[in-house]
């Protein structure tokens, strides 16, 4: 393929969009991150009060829409761009203080640095988000033009050198493209961790007029949001890499599955591709070649279980989304019966950067066997939740305290379950467990999408598993016997064991069937349903024994085996915030002025003890739910 009129085509592309971005480089610009995490924050409310202060005082100054930077713990943000300073990052952001920053800063040349979280560009004058333990420790690949630039503006993308890699691979032959894959050592980021080299070599090596080319953006990992923030902040990412993908294995068709429940993915996603058509980067002569690729949107209906390939494909179709046997391969018969490449939205992300940069440089990154960096959601117990890249390799530990800043409130870590649904609880004694595939499989967990949910000492392990377990069983597409009726039982034993009904046989019943499901279950939604169950029974056996054995909840959480008491010598007379509480006037007002509860009328809704007021703490949980007689106040 010429490679000249490619390089010509796309370097007039570039100049255009950087004489486009140079054009306000006087202007100053606020950023504002406008993903789902910060619209929930209140985002949209904080970008009208820029815009409406901006204009009040008559300024020239763009309000831009950025994605997600990751830190979802300071939603919502904005990033201020002003001439004579350093980009500086504000977050917490509401109303008044937006209308604040534009007053002060635009207009009087105060950066307010009490309320910035970091500079964007080394200063002498504030510190940048490298500069803190968080930036340290991550490595940002995929992550790294996230939140910065507009995704709804395809210059902003190739301003900064975006498409240069697929305006490279047009001028190599496939084959080069898929050695260059293979000697990267890229595991698919779905998940399962299948070598994407070798994938594409077998698609470009099927005989068939007719491949496909799907990313995978059926994220329904409770706690997951790592493909849907690529695809809100940077879409053309991910468009280029399938792109790429595409010539390299003689596709001609692409198409992204995501979930319906994502509507601010879609909506840029949907103009990320009508934007790449305008430019000559998606259709008909691709950057002035003769490759040809468009690429569709299907919008899923949120089946988890159409995370899984052939179920994915199932539904594309038009027929229910339920697993096939394999083989035969997605790579030799897939979509429609032809060979079709299905990868995950973080997999195709890499593409790009592996070609612009070569398979050394992505291998430089992580450990041998699971080269490149890891991305992963941070949520639950955590001080700071977010979406977060480090090297694979890198430890829990650090991911949890050197990323995560630790559990709030000083409390003690119990269990990370990692890897979603389907994934494993691992305790403190494995938090030195470093991220990779096979380490986190050792372990009894897996990689998973990136999921990463953080729990501490208040947090009950049977309810964890019994958590995740009726996910995975209300989401079995009920094909296999195992999975639709050995999910069931499982979570039936689950279920006695939290309200003081299990026996010692309960484990033993447990530990039996959990491998029956994992074995003899057709996909991998069944096949790694039980993981929260064995890794919990594993490592968290003590808690189960209480559970059953003392009929005791160490946590406190099992509702049947709690009940909540209030403390003569702490209650004060004076004080009834928790009788105004109680929604089935359960807490009455004794003779001499104490309040107590009458056990029976008591649903345990714990909002007598948010009721109760910090210099008094009369309300507590104990467990198990039995009183000795003579504790006053306690009406059985």
């Amino acid at each position: 393929m010429s490679a000249a009129p490619v390089q010509e085509y796309y370097q007039k592309l570039q100049e255009e969009a950087r004489t486009k971005s140079a054009a306000q480089k006087h202007l100053p610009r606020v950023r504002v991150g406008v993903a789902t995490c910060s619209i929930a924050a209140g985002a949209i409310r904080v970008k009208e009060a820029f815009e409406d202060e901006i204009k009040a005082m008559g300024l020239e100054a763009p309000v831009i829409d950025t994605g997600c930077m990751g830190h979802c713990y300071a939603e919502p943000q904005a990033i201020i761009d002003k001439p004579g300073h350093p980009p500086i990052c504000y977050g917490k952001l509401d109303e008044d203080l937006a209308r604040r920053l534009v007053k002060d800063f635009l207009v009087d040349d105060d950066p307010c640095f009490e309320f910035a979280m970091a500079a964007l560009e080394p200063n002498d004058f504030f510190p940048t988000f490298e500069d803190y333990p968080r930036g340290v420790y991550e490595k940002k690949m995929i992550l790294g033009q996230c939140g910065f630039i507009n995704p709804e503006d395809i210059g902003d993308y190739i301003a900064q050198g975006g498409y240069a890699a697929l305006a490279k691979a047009l001028e190599q032959e496939p084959e080069d493209i898929i050695r260059e894959i293979k000697n990267s050592r890229l595991r698919g980021r779905g998940g399962a961790g299948f070598a994407a080299g070798l994938k594409w070599e077998r698609c470009r090596a099927a005989e068939s007029d007719i491949k496909y080319v799907i990313c995978n953006g059926d994220e329904g990992d409770p706690g997951a949001f790592m493909d849907r923030s690529i695809l809100e902040s940077n879409p053309h990412l991910v468009i280029e890499g399938m792109a790429i993908c595409a010539y390299a294995v003689g596709a001609a068709q692409g198409y992204f599955y995501i979930r319906a429940e994502y509507p601010k993915a879609i909506e840029r996603v949907r103009l990320a591709l009508k934007q790449a058509r305008e430019k000559g980067l998606l259709g008909q002569s691709v950057l002035g070649s003769e490759f040809t690729f468009d690429i569709e949107i299907f919008a899923g209906s949120g089946a988890f279980v159409c995370g899984e390939g052939t179920a994915l494909v199932n539904s594309m179709e038009g027929n229910m989304g339920i697993p096939e046997t394999r083989p035969p391969r997605m790579a030799d018969s897939g979509y429609r019966g032809k060979p079709t490449v299905l990868n995950n939205v973080k997999t195709f992300a890499y593409v790009p950067a592996i070609v612009r940069n070569g398979s050394a440089w992505f291998k430089s990154t992580g450990t041998p066997e699971s080269p490149g960096t890891a991305v992963f959601t941070l949520v639950g117990k955590i001080n700071n939740a977010g979406l977060v890249e480090v090297p694979m390799g890198t430890t829990l530990r650090t991911l949890i305290y050197g990323v995560g800043d630790g559990i709030p409130h000083d409390k003690e870590f119990k269990a990370v379950q990692i890897g979603g649904p389907s994934g494993g609880c691992l305790p403190e004694a494995m938090l030195d467990v470093p991220i990779d595939f096979d380490s986190l499989k050792e372990a009894g967990a897996i990689m998973g999408s990136g999921g990463l949910v953080v729990l501490d000492e208040d947090d009950c392990m049977v309810s964890i598993a019994r958590y995740f377990l009726e996910f995975t069983q209300q989401e079995s597409c009920g094909k296999c016997t195992f999975c639709r009726l050995g999910t069931k039982h499982l979570l039936d034993i689950l279920d006695a064991i939290t309200r003081g009904e299990g026996t010692p046989e309960s484990l033993d019943t447990l530990m039996e069937l959990a491998e029956d499901v994992r074995d003899g279950s057709l996909c991998n939604l069944g096949g790694t349903a039980p993981n929260p169950v064995l890794t919990t029974l594993r490592y968290f056996r003590d808690e189960y024994e209480a559970h059953i054995r003392e009929k005791r909840c160490p946590a406190r959480v099992c509702s049947d085996l709690i009940l909540y008491y209030i403390l003569p010598d702490k209650c004060s007379k004076l004080c009834s915030a928790c009788v105004g509480s109680c929604p089935t006037e359960a807490i009455y007002t004794r003779e001499d002025g104490i309040k107590a509860i009458t056990q029976e009328k008591c649903v345990k809704c714990d909002n007598c003890l948010k009721a109760c007021p910090p210099e008094y703490l009369a309300v507590i949980k104990l467990s198990p739910p039995v009183l000795p007689e003579q504790q006053e106040g306690v009406k059985n």
